[in-house]
């Protein structure tokens, strides 16, 4: 029965609804436009915000996700009977002695490099060439292109002379032609490549963007240039969490090794990604936040429009009211009209809003947008946790709107409001 009842109830709150918009068009008509317009701005800004988060987080992990670099330094204190002030400089035996003695340690390259002159025929470039190990490439995120490959472990043991292309060193000397299987000059030696960089963003890096770099396996890099010295090391944790062990031990192992501190931080010097990704990710959730408390408080604005109609339709109805509270009609049954109608403007307003929203981000999707801002800035995402704070703020806005000019009406002395004219 209970069903039956609230099935009659939205029925006829339905038709007073009708009935009302055919006689207050145009402030039924504003009020709603007015919630679409906020809906539209509070789903628009948080699309921005989603969009330009994935954005940020791209450009990070095109460093590398997770990872630590690590450069040696100058020891700061005396330890074991040496002075402070002494150089440290690693060796090929570091990254094995690393690998052997950190268990948290997932993987770990060395990192030779050296400006030299990289040729093709007539063109010649002074760019960065690095020697390092097959683990650097899925590390510092470089992925081949499709039909190519970075250097790999049978490289390393036979020292072959294969080279992995930066995609803006590879434009520069190849143009629009594909380089893999090509043979170029590196400090006049010939040089197969082998792959291609895919193009990415890099928010943080050192030594240059990776595109206009080059990569060979570490052991060619040490056998054509015979007084290198590895200049960095690059490691992975086996998980995030780890990072922190992981640094402790690599002071500790190799404090053993050269002498120096384990707690003396100036003697080796750590890059720990994880710390940029984590500073990244507070400033986007910040630049969503403020900008999804915008358009909440647009979305106000809408919702303010909804509650002054309600009042308006209460003082309206005094009379209707009175009749209801004299036939003995309960608080529920007074207010649920005026709480219904609210909400369906509020509903009415939000989908519109929403499908222009959506129309809007699918024009923009497939506009031709491109350049670094763009990349860096991202293009407006909707996601479920959009879809699910539009509905919680629609939804508190719409019953606010309701409930208090319901509550009046609830509360009208019906022996008054027979009375008003």
């Amino acid at each position: 029965m209970k069903g039956v009842v609230s099935r009659a109830e939205v029925a006829m709150v339905w038709r007073l609804f009708r009935a009302d918009a055919a006689h207050n068009r145009k402030r039924i008509a504003l009020t709603v436009l007015a919630i679409a317009w906020g809906t539209l701005s509070i789903v628009m800004l948080l699309s921005f915000g989603e969009g330009m988060k994935r954005a940020f987080h791209r450009t990070v992990r095109g460093m590398g996700e997770g990872i630590g670099v690590l450069w040696p330094g100058a020891t700061t204190k005396a330890w074991a009977g040496l002075p402070s002030g002494r150089q440290i400089q690693f060796t090929d035996e570091d990254m094995e002695l690393l690998k052997a003695r950190i268990p948290e340690l997932a993987a770990i390259s060395r990192e030779y490099s050296r400006r030299v002159p990289v040729s093709l025929g007539t063109k010649s470039i002074n760019a960065r060439v690095r020697g390092v190990d097959p683990s650097f490439g899925p590390m510092r995120n470089i992925i081949p292109a499709a039909g190519g490959r970075f250097v790999d472990d049978a490289d390393l043991e036979e020292k072959r002379r294969v080279v992995v292309l930066g995609d803006g060193l590879a434009t520069d000397l190849f143009g629009t032609d594909d380089p893999v299987g090509r043979t170029i000059q590196i400090n006049q030696s010939p040089f197969l490549v082998v792959g291609v960089m895919q193009p990415k963003v890099m928010m943080g890096m050192y030594s240059g963007p990776d595109k206009g770099q080059a990569s060979i396996p570490a052991t060619t890099f040490k056998s054509m240039y015979t007084d290198a010295r590895v200049g960095n090391m690059v490691y992975e944790p086996v998980a995030p969490e780890a990072g922190d062990q992981v640094k402790a031990e690599i002071y500790r192992v190799l404090g053993r090794k050269y002498r120096f501190d384990p707690e003396d931080r100036r003697a080796l010097g750590i890059w720990d990604t994880r710390e940029n990704q984590r500073i990244t990710g507070n400033i986007a959730l910040g630049i969503q936040i403020f900008l999804g408390v915008i358009g909440a408080l647009t979305l106000f604005v809408g919702g303010m429009g909804v509650a002054n109609i309600m009042y308006a339709v209460v003082k309206e109805r005094t009379r209707e009211i009175g009749v209801k509270m004299a036939l003995g009609a309960k608080m529920r049954q007074v207010m649920a009209p005026f709480l219904m109608e609210a909400l369906m403007m509020t509903v009415m307003g939000g989908v519109l809003g929403t499908a222009v929203s959506l129309a809007l981000m699918a024009g923009i999707a497939v506009l031709p947008l491109e350049g670094q801002a763009f990349e860096f800035l991202g293009r407006p995402t909707f996601s479920p946790a959009i879809a699910f704070c539009t509905s919680v703020v629609l939804g508190t806005i719409g019953l606010l709107a309701g409930y208090f000019p319901a509550r009046r009406a609830a509360s009208v002395n019906p022996a008054v409001s027979l009375r008003y004219e």
